[in-house]
């Protein structure tokens, strides 16, 4: 099939400005709900926008897929109701907040007054309304903004409560853990979309460490990359069916994987004895510092399916608080939640007292062979 060329002349930006034109002289939005106001209903409530920063093209993006759902559906005989709404709340209200009135941490807002950061913030969540409204038109976006929805309202909060209350009520709520990523200025929790706002590659130091045994003489050499959450350590995992080995290095022995032996200590060790991960499983071993030294379900080696015997030792320190893996492994094994480290993210030594570099179990490496030097 040939289809004719477009005059010269001819502008789909301009084309685009006449249809919208059209759509709202004749309000035609208004006027396709109520042909359809005894049909089936499909009704839309928009995941709402913060007008406290510009609309991009990943809104605009987002938007015309939402737009395609609803005029599908209204072809195929529904009556779609698309109600439209405002985010109010949230890091991205607070920390356009925070650079305007130079607020560095958690800390300089409570300084400031919650409740007059509070009031700050609501009067910054429509900053952008105009740039909102001009390019829902624009883009032809049929939506019910009149009558819209707006989370920092008493009407909004209290429909919340309500659906909080109902699952009260009905016994479907109940409390236990969450591991979220989490960021230690704002000291809250984050969403993997916020993350992905700041996401950037770092590079961090990743250590050997040797858990004394309590039941032999030797000790369990762990390669971690998470070396901040050691002082919440509540276990240690092998993998069950894995090929262990004892061997001896510069007067100490180390149980470790028998496959990274080598690429551990950048020599062929002969093993003195050899085991499978499972053979480990209920010893118990020396905590690495001594504030949680009297839990008494916590050091103690277990089994786990992701260690992995690519990297490291073949022997993955556990800490319940940090990572998804982790948290499962010890509400598994009925492990402590362990959380050495404060809100603001600070190291442990800066309020326990500890200095890491004196504790003799800790070997700073980076992903090269072990030197106890």
């Amino acid at each position: 099939m040939k289809f004719d060329q477009f005059k010269d002349n001819f502008s789909i930006p301009k084309a685009e400005e006449k249809i919208i034109a059209f759509w709202e002289k004749e309000d035609v939005f208004k006027k396709s709900l109520g042909l359809s106001k005894n049909k089936e209903p499909f009704v839309f409530f928009e995941g709402p926008p913060t007008a406290n920063g510009r609309p991009g093209i990943h809104h605009v993006i987002a938007r015309t897929v939402k737009d395609l759902m609803c005029r599908y559906k209204s072809m195929k005989g529904y009556r779609v109701d698309r109600k439209g709404g405002w985010d109010t709340h949230g890091l991205p209200v607070e920390i356009e907040v925070e650079k305007r009135l130079k607020l560095e941490s958690k800390a300089q807002i409570v300084e400031f007054g919650v409740e007059k950061f509070n009031e700050e913030c609501k009067k910054s969540v429509f900053k952008y309304l105009k740039e909102w409204n001009d390019i829902t038109k624009r883009t032809g976006y049929w939506l019910d903004l009149e009558d819209s929805y707006v989370t920092l309202e008493n009407k909004y909060i209290e429909s919340v409560w309500w659906i909080l209350k109902n699952f009260f009520d009905r016994d479907l709520i109940y409390k236990g853990h969450k591991i979220v990523p989490y960021c230690p200025r704002c000291e809250t929790g984050l969403s993997s979309h916020e993350v992905s706002l700041g996401y950037e590659m770092v590079k961090d130091p990743s250590i050997f460490v040797k858990f004394q045994s309590l039941e032999n003489d030797h000790k369990f050499l762990v390669w971690t990359t998470t070396p901040w959450t050691l002082p919440s350590n509540a276990a240690l995992a092998m993998k069950a069916d894995a090929d262990y080995a004892l061997v001896e290095h510069k007067g100490e022995k180390y149980v470790l994987a028998e496959g990274l032996i080598e690429k551990v200590f950048g020599e062929a060790l002969l093993p003195q004895e050899k085991f499978k991960g499972k053979d480990f499983v209920g010893q118990k071993y020396e905590p690495l510092f001594d504030f949680y030294k009297d839990e008494p379900d916590a050091f103690v080696i277990l089994n786990a399916d992701f260690v992995t015997l690519e990297d490291g030792t073949g022997i993955v320190h556990i800490a319940p608080g940090f990572g998804a893996d982790d948290y499962e492994v010890g509400k598994t094994n009925n492990l402590p939640m362990l959380q050495a480290i404060k809100q603001d993210g600070q190291n442990p030594q800066s309020y326990l007292g500890i200095d890491p570099n004196s504790n003799p179990g800790i070997v700073t490496a980076t992903r090269a062979p072990l030197t106890t030097d």
